[in-house]
């Protein structure tokens, strides 16, 4: 019985294997998704609701404005390049949206479903509507390459074994929603974005690149940024200890990456 027991669990877990891999829009990496990106943004839209009821909106409409008036240049550059290389689909679910929130703490993000949240904490260090762009882009850069679907994924992997999908969302909605939190990481605060890998994160740099020049920013602004960072980090963290490349590690790679940015970049 245990040998069937097994059998089965391992059966169970190659088939899901086999059935959910993914490529990443854009970069065409291979990625493992377990969760439909429909129950993904369902999860993210019950966090989000209840982030907003905890946390306070900010009453400085010009910042709150900027955000905004970013949140809606970055969302259709990224729905018109998708559409015209036939990708429209990877974002079917999104619905936009834009919030400032009061914080200090310098920190962003984007849940799955387009709902982006900036901290009052980061717009010293953004510094204009360029600079939310940079930020803002990386954090779309995650949502769109599901890279939160993917760390679930992974966690449902190690934590569930083989159990059948249909059974664990049906039966265990509580399990299911705390791999959720673990995943997006709502509420951490790593620096200025969620903890992701290292790998997750140079891929959201270089995509969140694209993205905000073809919204009309200057991708150069993204090295500029990140050197701001640095100097108002308090310590370092070595690149082999952080889920974070190094900045200086990031702000190579963002050069190496600034002449396929501007083949993209249109000023307005």
């Amino acid at each position: 019985m245990k040998h069937y027991t097994f059998k089965k669990v391992f059966i169970g877990a190659m088939f899901l294997l086999a059935v959910a891999c993914s490529t990443v829009p854009l970069t065409g990496r291979r990625q493992l998704l377990l969760m439909p990106e429909s129950e993904v943004v369902s999860l993210s839209l019950t966090s989000y609701s209840s982030f907003l009821e905890e946390n306070k909106l900010s009453s400085n409409t010009t910042q709150a404005d900027a955000i905004k008036r970013v949140g809606a240049r970055l969302s259709k550059a990224v729905e018109e390049y998708l559409r015209l290389n036939g990708l429209e689909k990877e974002i079917a679910n999104f619905q936009w949206e834009f919030n400032l929130v009061e914080s200090d703490e310098v920190n962003a993000w984007c849940m799955p479903g387009g709902k982006v949240v900036f901290y009052t904490g980061i717009l010293p260090i953004t510094q204009d509507d360029t600079g939310i762009a940079v930020v803002m882009g990386h954090e779309i850069a995650h949502a769109v390459a599901k890279h939160g679907n993917e760390r679930m994924s992974q966690s449902m992997m190690a934590e569930l074994g083989g159990t059948v999908l249909s059974e664990v969302l049906q039966t265990k909605p509580a399990a299911t929603q705390a791999l959720f939190t673990t995943a997006y990481g709502l509420g951490t605060q790593v620096g200025v974005l969620l903890p992701f890998s290292r790998k997750h994160e140079s891929e959201a740099d270089h995509l969140g690149l694209i993205f905000m020049a073809m919204a009309g920013y200057d991708p150069h602004v993204a090295v500029s940024f990140w050197q701001r960072m640095a100097s108002a980090s308090s310590g370092s963290t070595s690149e082999l200890l952080s889920t974070h490349p190094s900045d200086n590690r990031r702000i190579a790679d963002l050069e190496k990456e600034m002449d396929e940015a501007m083949k993209y970049y249109k000023a307005q």
